[in-house]
């Protein structure tokens, strides 16, 4: 494409045309081109507003419309030559709709800018991209609770400080990630909600004085309403900062996630098998089976995270209303969006795939003294011991069978009463886990009958 015909867009403000170098940083065509369907339906929307104003001809306003879905089809048809010269998505669109019906192309950008079209196709874009994540995040959800659901009443070690704790459920553990998870999705709603108003008609910065009908188009591409102040409309970028923080708090708890499949697959852990589908082999080690995808998953947030850093570094100093600097805007959601919407895809299928070892989960769960609270809480009930006696007495007991080289279960009554004598022999139905986990029947807690109470709430929510 000559600089010539790059000139002609610019209506002969520059005697020369930039540049290779400024060619170069100006355009944005490379990645905004993603944007294609998103300018075409906010242009067949101001087209149709414009001629239902009367500001244009009915009959060029067909014309137009014809025009862009030709556009549309080579574009999506893989037939559609980007230029760099023509700097973005816009103008590309524009110069080849004049290409196909001529003069009448030119009535398109009445009554706006490449401000605020540019702003209402990311804003069209990026909720298009909280639509697919809140689809992406039900399906980690239903995943979770189905695993929920089948291990119930499995027993695994609860940790603190990746230390053994108490004893929980399986299902407790799989229903803590789909309460986060459920947050998540009602961020990405909330933030969909308050970002769904349209900036088109707000054109350069100061509105227009055409009489358009802002919330016609709105109606059309599906917004609530128009944004209330010009100013902001083509300033703005909060809808895409508040996708990205949704993004990092959605993709660091899929990485916390993560971190636990590593652990828990490895050989010291025998927690949880997963599938062949998501796990690689070694090109030494034959014997090795590595969580590939949990890694990935685990890396994918820093370059999430990074994105949404990047953009708040951008728009940091920018004083009202648009300035070059926001065309760094979208390169940073558009990787974001597509690791985050990698992520989700592949934590689902893990989840949905992965074995938990229920033995060696139960092992584990009566491994490292898990039951000592229960055994303090026996003593404030039964032997009426203040709490902080009863955490004295039992730490005692612990340290006894630390030195025995025994569990608490496996200390005799004469053991326990050398310690302290209100002890007697029902102290040693709380000391197994499946007693311990069954008693924790608080609301939230982790008994399998709350558990089942949960997965049904979530059941009905996801309805």
């Amino acid at each position: 494409m000559s600089d010539k015909k790059s000139n002609a867009m610019w209506g002969g403000r520059f005697a020369d045309g930039p540049d290779a170098i400024m060619e170069a940083i100006n355009a944005s065509i490379d990645y905004d081109k993603r944007l294609a369907s998103q300018d075409i339906a906010g242009s067949r929307a101001h087209a149709a507003m414009l001629a239902q104003q009367g500001i244009i001809d009915a009959n060029d306003a067909e014309v137009i419309r014809e025009g862009l879905l030709t556009v549309l089809s080579e574009i999506e048809g893989g037939n559609f030559e980007f230029s760099a010269a023509l700097e973005d998505i816009h103008m590309n669109v524009e110069a080849r709709l004049k290409e196909i019906i001529g003069d009448a192309a030119g009535r398109l950008h009445t009554a706006r800018s490449r401000n605020d079209q540019v702003a209402t196709d990311f804003k069209l874009w990026t909720r298009d991209q909280m639509d697919a994540a809140i689809s992406g995040i039900d399906a980690l959800i239903r995943a979770l609770i189905a695993q929920a659901e089948a291990g119930a009443d499995w027993v695994m070690p609860g940790f603190t400080h990746l230390q053994t704790a108490q004893p929980v459920t399986w299902g407790h553990h799989m229903m803590a990630y789909v309460e986060m998870l459920g947050r998540d999705m009602s961020r990405f709603k909330d933030a969909r909600a308050r970002m769904n108003e349209n900036p088109l008609g707000s054109a350069a910065l100061a509105g227009t004085g055409f009489p358009i009908d802002r919330h016609m188009t709105a109606a059309a591409l599906g917004f609530d309403r128009p944004t209330a102040n010009s100013l902001d409309a083509v300033a703005d970028r909060d809808f895409a900062l508040e996708f990205l923080s949704c993004a990092s708090i959605t993709a660091m708890h899929m990485s916390r996630f993560a971190e636990e499949l590593v652990i828990w697959s490895s050989a010291q852990f025998k927690f949880v098998t997963l599938s062949d589908r998501f796990s690689t082999g070694s090109s030494i080690m034959p014997q090795k089976k590595n969580p590939d995808a949990a890694e990935l998953i685990r890396a994918k947030v820093g370059r999430i995270f990074g994105a949404n850093v990047a953009l708040m570094m951008v728009m940091k100093g920018l004083p009202l209303a648009y300035s070059k600097d926001m065309q760094e805007d979208k390169e940073q959601v558009f990787d974001a969006a597509d690791n985050l919407m990698l992520a989700l895809a592949a934590m689902t299928g893990m989840v949905s795939d992965m074995t938990g070892n229920i033995y060696n989960l139960r092992a584990a769960a009566a491994s490292g003294f898990s039951t000592a609270t229960d055994l303090a809480d026996w003593l404030v009930r039964e032997a009426g011991m203040p709490f902080r006696d009863a955490h004295h007495v039992t730490g005692a007991l612990v340290a006894m069978a630390e030195k025995k080289g025994c569990d608490l279960p496996d200390l005799s009554l004469a053991d326990m009463k050398s310690v302290h004598d209100a002890i007697t022999e029902d102290v040693f139905n709380v000391l197994t886990v499946e007693n311990s986990v069954a008693s924790r029947t608080s609301y939230g807690g982790t008994a399998p009958s709350q558990v089942r109470a949960q997965i049904a709430r979530w059941k009905e929510v996801l309805k």
